[in-house]
C-alpha cells in the first residue's frame, strides 16, 4: 500500500493494524503498525508494516521478525524483502499462509515457529516480531506456536495473545493445527 493515496475515511479500520499515509489523516493513523508486546515474552503481534516503517521497528524493540504473509502479497507489496534489507536475511523468516480459516499446514509455519523460539532462547535481548497483514489471525496462531513450544498449556499460550494483542483471533482450525503437529511429537 506504500505510495497509495486514498481519501476513504472508513479504509484504516479494515487494515486492523496496518496504518497506511491517507490522504487527509493525521496523527497516529499516519504513523505505521501497532506494535503488541505479548506480555514479558519478548514477542509481539502486529499487522504488516508498511516499508517505509520496516527500518524503524528497531527502535520498538523488534530484532527479529516472522512474516506471515502469502507469498504472492510479500512480493507485491515488497515488505519481506524490506525487512531482510533492514534485518538481515538470518533474522528474519517466512512463514507463507492464506488466512482462509481452515486448516493450516505446517510446512508453511512450524518452521518459522521453531526460528522464533530458538532466537528467544539463545538471544535474552531479542524481541521478536510476528505479523501477517492485520496482525489479528495468522500472526496470532504463530504467536500460540510460539509460547506453546515454550512451555505455556494451551490455556495460558491462548490468554496471553488474546490479552495483549486486542482484535487477535485464535481461528479454532489454526490452533488445532498447531495441536496435532505438538501431538505429533515435531515440535
Amino acid at each position: 500500500m506504500e505510495g497509495l493515496r486514498y481519501s476513504f475515511p472508513f479504509l484504516p479500520a479494515l487494515y486492523g493494524g496496518l496504518r497506511v499515509r491517507l490522504r487527509g489523516v493525521q496523527g497516529p493513523a499516519a504513523a505505521g503498525p501497532v506494535v503488541s508486546w505479548i506480555g514479558d515474552e519478548r514477542i509481539a503481534i502486529s499487522g504488516v508494516p508498511p516499508v517505509r516503517v520496516v527500518p524503524r521497528l528497531a527502535e520498538q524493540g523488534v530484532t527479529h521478525v516472522v512474516n506471515c504473509r502469502p507469498r504472492a502479497q510479500v512480493r507485491w507489496w515488497g515488505d519481506l524483502a524490506a525487512e531482510r534489507a533492514a534485518f538481515g536475511p538470518a533474522r528474519v523468516a517466512h512463514a507463507p499462509m492464506q488466512d482462509h480459516g481452515l486448516r493450516q499446514r505446517p510446512a508453511a509455519w512450524a518452521a518459522a515457529a521453531c526460528f522464533a523460539v530458538r532466537v528467544l532462547e539463545d538471544e535474552p535481548e531479542a524481541g521478536v516480531l510476528i505479523h501477517c497483514t492485520a496482525g489479528r489471525r495468522r500472526s496470532a496462531m504463530v504467536a500460540y506456536a510460539v509460547l506453546r513450544l515454550r512451555g505455556h498449556d494451551r490455556a495460558e499460550a491462548a490468554a496471553l495473545v488474546l490479552r495483549y494483542r486486542t482484535g487477535a483471533m485464535l481461528v479454532p482450525a489454526y490452533v488445532r493445527s498447531v495441536e496435532r503437529w505438538l501431538a505429533a511429537g515435531v515440535g
